[in-house]
């Protein structure tokens, strides 16, 4: 009986041992892993709308505004603006290029007394005023996204709408229709020329974006007008 009793505890532990490792050799399971949320992406596509508002600030030589043969002096011009903003844009990776225009109106407005030349000889001197009413601007953007923030540079064409008087010729009569008397207002009023600038815009929500921009403005051939205008705004865009 000792003998079996033996015998039948050493089968147990081999039982046992054979028992643990079977279950060694089994696979473990997999620990229950939370599902990682996929980052979310700022995707600046789209078309877009906004106004803007800002400053504006820089030098007008309106004599060309008159006529080629005549030539003044430079005065400073200032003063607000406000307008509105439309584009379109696509990403690719970190890279945005699109195309937006806008019209601002401003009282940019400046005047300054000084000697009048035809054809570089001085003929007396007068008082010239500049009023610059509205500055179109048609431009490519190009930036580098940053999720939510948009570095951008642009450039493109400029339409400004500017007058100019002459007023209070001393050794000269202006509007006589003479060969050296200047007219005593400006022959047209809208003027073609460059715009380019820099600007970043951040994405407040996945519509709504906010923007600070600079642009330079130089019309009527580039050399009526060089304006620096800083702005800043507000688009909202319709994701494509």
């Amino acid at each position: 009986m000792k003998r079996l009793g033996v015998v039948l505890a050493a089968a147990g532990v081999a039982a046992l041992t054979c028992g643990w490792a079977y279950a060694a050799d089994l696979p473990l399971e997999p620990a229950y892993k939370t599902p990682v949320a996929p980052v979310p992406f700022y995707n600046w596509t789209g078309i877009y709308f906004g106004f803007n508002g800002g400053y504006a600030f820089g030098q007008s030589t309106p004599m060309s505004l008159y006529s080629d043969t005549f030539s003044a002096f430079n005065f400073a011009t200032n003063g607000w603006l406000g307008g509105l903003t439309a584009g379109a844009q696509i990403q690719s990776g970190h890279t945005v290029i699109g195309v937006e225009a806008d019209v601002d109106w401003t009282n940019s407005s400046g005047s300054s007394r000084g000697t009048v030349s035809f054809n570089g000889a001085p003929i007396g001197t007068a008082t010239l005023s500049s009023n610059l009413s509205s500055i179109s601007t048609l431009r490519t953007r190009v930036g580098y996204a940053a999720e939510n923030w948009l570095f951008y540079g642009t450039g493109g064409v400029a339409i400004t709408n500017e007058t100019s008087n002459l007023t209070g010729p001393v050794g000269f009569v202006c509007g006589t229709g003479a060969f050296d008397s200047p007219p005593c207002k400006s022959l047209s009023n809208l003027h073609v020329g460059l715009a380019a600038g820099a600007g970043v815009e951040y994405g407040i929500t996945p519509n709504l974006s906010a923007k600070a921009e600079y642009l330079w403005v130089g019309a009527g051939a580039l050399n009526t007008l060089r304006d620096n205008l800083v702005r800043v705004g507000l688009n909202w865009r319709f994701g494509m």
